[in-house]
Order: structure tokens, then C-alpha cells, then sequence
């Protein structure tokens, strides 16, 4: 071999593993969304259910431990599709129900919208839950090139049926909730959802040219009730006595062995070495249907730390110091501004956004530029899934329910916000309790103290929200109440509709746009 051949399988090794040796020079970027997957659910938490997939792209990536995200469904993937806070979009009270007449904004515009302006080829498969009474609000009208998945909450992961009461007409409705693009998808009857969407995606890797940039979001239904999985997937934990919390065990595996399906096909497609994969939350684990926070105090709908400290990671060869736990406050607002920038997208078209660029925080290691983070402020707040003690000590944190207002802000609001080491709750934060360990020798403790209209924690030194110091610290808890009354001045009204009696079903048999 001559020097100059031998110089030219050099220059060829080089661009290997380059950017540029995928096609695009822009990442390609896979996000996946898990659903109510709970903190102690993880492998590398410390779970008694394997997650060796989950463990070992976090180990090669940044696993995020001071990572937040909304105690709900719709308000999460809200945040991240628009990289603003719910108050600032009139959804910060539930989740859109499936006849209820809105969705996010059409004034909002989309994380897939921006990153198709940015050249991207769009796809997302699974869960929408963002609204979809009329078409204009569908995943397809939004940004998203190709889409296959449900629109709704929740559903048979067999059937893909959603039974859902339907107020107006006094009358429940069980229908199919399941499209390939606008169109109902039938066919699919008898596929498990996980296994379905992750060939989806897996597919949709495959099938794309390296060139053009890749954006693909794929938001399980795993591990959302109802608790559904394929024997196989449970037989390894037949060591675990609760039975709820068994078939959770073998959804969450089946959910691992999804994922490093979907990161094993960016490596056969050659896209890996220009890939950024992000795995996320949407909220805390649901404890009523074998999810577990411990030992974070609450679960999903409370904004305890239980509810909204979320499983997070990044993965991938663009990740400049790998292997690393993060400690920097990051919120699921801020992945449209790091995906975008990331990407070299405008964002112009957006309004003004309370999410940051966080790659640096994320890839290098650097300060977060995000120091304070609103939680939410929900005027409505009900919570729908009482827990034990809850009655009792609801009743005696408001104030015989009266409206008690200090440095400006209405602390009976179901309300909180995190700001450096700090965080304030107001009002009823949701499910106090410390749910033990699952089969575990470990109790809850007890609830000695009813809880207060004003609630202050050092959560770096007490993630387990165990030691509450207002008392000690009242110019803290003025200024985070100030910061409350701020926030709250830009808020929109909160937008939630009642049921429209025209969303029924039963003549098309499939859930869908109606208006």
C-alpha cells in the first residue's frame, strides 16, 4: 500500500463516528416518554425490577438526578412540545379528558413544527394526549410528518379500546383509540401496545435516509394502568408477593427491552454515532397501580417531590464528558430549547419560552442556567385519588378553607416552586404519605403533624420533603411567595371545558376529532 493510500484509509477512519459519517451534519434525535414510571423503578435506583438496558445507556450517558417534570400527563408533554409552563397556556388544572373541547394552543407553536422548519424529517409514535377534538389539533396538524399511536389518556394495550364517560349524554363509551396518521387503525387489534410501537419506531429508523436529520418521539403507553403485559415478561418476578406490583414489574421490563430495541436499530442504521437519545418521565409513579417513588414522599397528581421528580437520562456519542451523574436542575420545559439548538433551529417562531438551553449543563458538565422552577399554580386543584390521612389533614392545612393571602399570593392554591436548594408548597400539595418499598420491611412513617397552607424544604439536603423549616426561614418563605404572585400575574385563565356532547363515538366507533 502506498503512503498516499494508507493516508487515504486514514482520512476514512477519521470520519467514522463523525457527524458527518451518518449523512447529516445536524444530531439525530430520538426522545422517548415513558408513562408514570415511578423513581424507584429504575435498575439503577436500586429497584428489585432489572432495567439493564435503562442502566446501561444512562451509565454511558449523564443520568439526571435533580430532573423535574409535571405530576400529570398532559401537562408534561404540554411543557415539552412547547417549552413553556402551563400557566402561560391555560392547561395547568388536569388532563384534557377525551370530550372535552380543546388542546394545546394553535397559537402555540411545536417542538416538531420548529425542528421541521430546521430541516428534520418528523415522526412520532404512541401517546398524544395534547387535545384532539378537531383535526387541526391532531399530531399531523402539528408538526409531525408520519403518526401512529392513541390520542387519549389511557386504553387497552391489547385492544387499543378507551372506555370513557361521556357527562352530557349520561352514558359510558368504550371505542378504539388507535391511528396511523388521521386515520382509525383497527388492524392492530391483539398487538401489545409497547411491543407495537417500538417496531414503529424501529421501523421508522430503518427506513430513514441518513442524510436528512432524524426526529423521532416515541411516547410509550408503558407503564400506564391498566396493568397488561404478556406472561413472559412477568415470569421472572414471581419473587414479588404483591400482584400489582408483579405485572408492573414485567410491564417495566417490557418498556427496557423497547427501549434498547430502539437504540440498537440507530446503531444498525449507522445513526448512533450522530444520535442523541433522550429517555424520560412524564410524571411520578402511580402507587394505586404498582408504581413506586420510595423514597420520595407522594406520587403521581401531588406535587410532592414523588410526583415530580422524574427518571431521566441522555445518551449518545455527542455527549462530551459521558458517564456521569448531573446534579443540575433541568425541567422538561427545557427541551425545546436544548433539542433546537442542538438541532441549529430558530426560534423565532415561538413565544416567549420559560424552558433553557441546557446542553452544556447536560454534555460538558457546566451550571445550569435554570435556577428557579415553577411547579405550577392549579386554583382549581381537586384531588380525585384521596390517599390515607388525606381527608384529615387537607381540612386542617386551609384554614377552614378560607382564602389567606400573604406577601401577595393566595396560599390556599394548590401551588409550588423550587428555587435553588429550596422549595415552597401552598395549599393541598396532593397525597402526602411516604409509600414504603414494595414487599419491603421498610414503613411509612407517620404523619404525626397535620400539614400547613405554607410548606418550605431544603430539598438538596431533604429530597424526602421530611423536614419542613418555614418557621426558620420566613425571609425565604416571603420571597419564594413573592416569586408565586409573579408568576401568577402572567397567568392565563385556566381553560378546561366541559364534556361536549357531540365527541360520542358510537357512530364512527373510534375516538377522534368531532368539532
Amino acid at each position: 500500500m502506498t503512503m498516499a493510500e494508507r493516508l487515504g484509509v486514514f482520512a476514512l477512519l477519521l470520519t467514522l463516528g463523525s457527524p458527518a459519517a451518518s449523512g447529516s451534519s445536524q444530531p439525530h434525535i430520538v426522545f422517548i416518554l415513558a408513562d408514570d414510571f415511578g423513581w424507584h423503578d429504575v435498575g439503577y435506583h436500586g429497584s428489585e425490577i432489572k432495567t439493564p438496558n435503562l442502566d446501561k445507556l444512562s451509565a454511558a450517558g449523564v443520568r439526571l438526578e435533580n430532573y423535574y417534570v409535571q405530576p400529570l400527563c398532559t401537562p408534561s408533554r404540554n411543557q415539552l412540545m412547547t417549552g413553556r409552563y402551563q400557566i402561560h397556556t391555560g392547561m395547568q388544572h388536569q388532563i384534557i379528558m377525551p370530550c372535552q373541547p380543546y388542546c394545546v394552543p394553535l397559537n402555540e407553536t411545536l417542538l416538531p413544527q420548529l425542528l421541521s422548519q430546521a430541516g428534520y424529517a418528523t415522526h412520532m409514535v404512541g401517546k398524544w394526549h395534547l387535545g384532539m377534538y378537531k383535526k387541526d389539533c391532531l399530531p399531523t396538524r402539528r408538526g409531525f410528518q408520519s403518526y401512529l399511536g392513541y390520542l387519549t389518556g389511557s386504553e387497552d394495550y391489547y385492544t387499543h379500546v378507551r372506555c370513557s364517560p361521556i357527562a352530557a349524554l349520561n352514558l359510558s363509551r368504550c371505542s378504539l383509540d388507535l391511528r396511523e396518521g388521521e386515520e382509525a387503525a383497527p388492524e392492530y387489534k391483539g398487538h401489545y401496545s409497547t411491543e407495537l410501537f417500538s417496531q414503529r419506531a424501529v421501523q421508522i429508523i430503518a427506513k430513514h435516509d441518513p442524510v436528512k436529520p432524524l426526529f423521532l418521539y416515541v411516547a410509550l403507553q408503558a407503564v400506564h394502568a391498566p396493568l397488561q403485559v404478556p406472561e413472559r415478561y412477568v415470569a421472572p418476578y414471581a419473587f414479588i408477593r404483591d400482584p400489582q406490583r408483579r405485572t408492573y414489574a414485567g410491564m417495566v421490563a417490557a418498556m427496557d427491552e423497547a427501549v434498547g430495541n430502539i437504540s440498537l436499530a440507530l446503531r444498525k442504521a449507522g445513526l448512533w454515532e450522530n444520535a442523541v437519545l433522550v429517555f424520560s418521565t412524564d410524571n411520578g409513579g402511580q402507587t394505586l397501580y404498582g408504581g413506586s417513588n420510595w423514597p420520595l414522599r407522594g406520587r403521581k397528581w401531588s406535587l410532592w417531590e414523588g410526583g415530580v421528580r422524574g427518571v431521566g437520562f441522555v445518551s449518545g456519542p455527542l455527549i462530551k464528558r459521558p458517564g456521569r451523574t448531573s446534579r443540575e436542575l433541568v425541567h422538561v420545559s427545557d427541551w425545546l430549547p436544548t433539542l433546537l439548538g442542538l438541532a441549529g433551529g430558530s426560534l423565532n417562531a415561538t413565544k416567549p419560552l420559560d424552558g433553557f438551553d441546557v446542553w452544556n449543563a447536560i454534555s460538558q458538565g457546566f451550571a445550569s442556567p435554570r435556577l428557579e422552577l415553577l411547579h405550577n399554580i392549579d386554583p382549581m386543584y381537586v384531588d380525585i385519588a384521596p390517599c390515607p390521612e388525606a381527608k384529615q389533614l387537607r381540612a386542617s392545612s386551609r384554614d377552614g378553607g378560607k382564602e389567606v393571602f400573604r406577601s401577595g399570593f393566595n396560599v390556599s392554591i394548590h401551588a409550588a416552586i423550587r428555587s435553588g436548594n429550596w422549595k415552597l408548597l401552598t395549599g393541598y400539595p396532593g397525597c402526602p404519605v411516604w409509600f414504603p418499598l414494595p414487599d419491603g420491611n421498610v414503613s411509612s412513617p407517620r404523619l404525626s403533624e397535620p400539614l400547613k397552607p405554607i410548606m418550605l424544604f431544603d430539598v438538596e439536603k431533604d429530597p424526602e420533603e421530611r423536614n419542613e423549616v418555614s418557621a426558620s426561614h420566613p425571609a425565604v418563605v416571603d420571597r419564594l411567595l413573592a416569586r408565586l404572585n409573579h408568576h401568577q400575574q402572567s397567568a392565563l385563565p385556566v381553560h378546561f371545558p366541559d364534556d361536549d356532547p357531540h365527541c360520542d363515538p358510537g357512530p364512527t366507533g373510534a375516538w377522534g376529532p368531532w368539532a
